[in-house]
């Protein structure tokens, strides 16, 4: 079986629920958030997913994956791991797109980047640090992270640039799946939240 790599993105925090950049900053999960990493990890405990009993799993080591794969039921399973640790804005964190519009309009983070920060050449390599430790062996893996390094892993995943991350946007607590067609790698399933009701 080729192995496949399951998205969980974290659930609903005070900054992503006002749309600020969330990069290191370690925001708790709000009640919304915990409810959501609860409904998905009720989810991914029934069929067709059964728990994912032979999945290895690994999760970013800020508190809002940490705390949403803890809730979902695979926390004792779980590895840290800081490749899946979001995007670094630097100058940017905490600032939403509309802040930084204003002095740039033009702006596009998958084109333009952000100043003292990670380069998107940085973000791809982590991306394709992941990527390479998903396909490494036959098992599937679930990681838990956050919004645009899980869209980045989209992209390198399906050996497009980074920039493609542009146009797969990601919910909180949405689940995704990375597999494979007809021999060449796929998007399975993208940004479903059909188990927030």
């Amino acid at each position: 079986m080729a192995p496949r790599i399951l998205l969980a993105r974290h659930g609903q925090t005070e900054w992503s629920l006002s749309g600020k950049h969330t990069g290191r900053t370690d925001i708790p999960l709000l009640e919304e958030g915990r409810r959501g990493a609860k409904l998905l990890g009720e989810r991914l405990h029934r069929a067709p997913w059964d728990g994912l009993p032979d999945v290895e799993v690994r999760t970013s080591p800020l508190v809002r994956a940490k705390e949403t794969c803890e809730l979902a039921g695979f926390g004792d399973r779980a590895q840290d791991w800081d490749a899946l640790m979001e995007v670094d804005y630097g100058a940017y964190e905490g600032l939403t797109p509309a802040d930084i519009k204003a002095g740039r309009p033009d702006w596009l983070i998958w084109r333009d980047g952000v100043p003292e920060g990670e380069t998107l050449a940085q973000v791809a390599a982590r991306a394709d640090e992941v990527v390479e430790w998903a396909r490494s062996a036959d098992r599937d893996v679930l990681v838990f992270a956050h919004g645009h390094i899980l869209r980045s892993l989209g992209a390198r995943w399906l050996g497009l640039d980074v920039s493609f991350a542009a146009r797969i946007r990601l919910e909180p607590t949405s689940l995704s799946v990375l597999g494979w067609a007809y021999g060449e790698p796929a998007i399975e399933r993208w940004n479903d939240t059909g188990h927030l009701g």
